[in-house]
Formats: C-alpha cells, sequence, structure tokens
C-alpha cells in the first residue's frame, strides 16, 4: 500500500474511532475508481487543461455526459450532471482533497485514482501511477 493510501486509510479508521460527531461533520458516501488518461487531459473540445482538479472533473464528464471511459473507470452515482462536476471542481481545489504528489502525478500522466467523497468533501489518492 503507498504511502498515500495508507494515510487515506489511517485517517479514516481514526476519524471512526473518535466517534460519530466527527463521521457526522462529514459523512463518506462512497468511492469509485478511475483512471486518469490522456482524453481527461483534454477538455471537452480539445484545449488542453492545466490542472489537476480539471482533469478528475473532465473524467467525470467523459464517463456520465460523452461515454468515453477508459477500462479501469468505475461509475459513480454524485457526479451526473454538470453542476455537480463544477463542485466537485471546486471541492478538489481546496486543500486538503489531494496531496502535491496526487496532483503532480494526475497533471504529469496517467494514474489510476480513487476518489472518496464524502457529504461535504472529496478526497483523491493514487492507487497505481
Amino acid at each position: 500500500m503507498n504511502e498515500t493510501r495508507r494515510f487515506a486509510v489511517t485517517a479514516l479508521l481514526l476519524a471512526s474511532v473518535l466517534g460519530t460527531s466527527t463521521a457526522r461533520a462529514d459523512d463518506m458516501l462512497g468511492s469509485y475508481v478511475a483512471r486518469i488518461s490522456e482524453r481527461d487531459h483534454q477538455a471537452s473540445d480539445g484545449y488542453p487543461l492545466d490542472s489537476a482538479a480539471q482533469m478528475v472533473r473532465q473524467d467525470r464528464a467523459n464517463w456520465h455526459k460523452f461515454h468515453r471511459r477508459d477500462r479501469d473507470d468505475e461509475g459513480d452515482a454524485w457526479f451526473r450532471s454538470n453542476e455537480d462536476r463544477a463542485d466537485l471542481e471546486r471541492m478538489l481545489k481546496r486543500g486538503g482533497a489531494m496531496s502535491g504528489a496526487t496532483r503532480r502525478a494526475i497533471v504529469n500522466g496517467e494514474p489510476l485514482i480513487q476518489v472518496d467523497v464524502y457529504s461535504n468533501s472529496v478526497y483523491v489518492s493514487i492507487l497505481e501511477d
């Protein structure tokens, strides 16, 4: 298990040990896995994207709207509409949504990611570079 993934698991376990007040503040809704491929590095009209948040958002647009799916992509129940994907991008731009190493891996490569979705936030980790 890579260090980022280990940290995420540890944080989830710690939150569950601390009690329900922490969980109520930002309940975990679920997770999905996606490959951020070259097609996710470009906007729908072809221009190159320059941030990890934009690329993760584009991956969901490719899944839900354009049906351009990578072999490793999984569906999700949270980012079906453009408005929901805009919220996803805003949450990803906040501090803590993903590490600097995760951002660099997404922008510079085609990693397999896991997106943990909470009621008020998201957390992205790299499963495979």
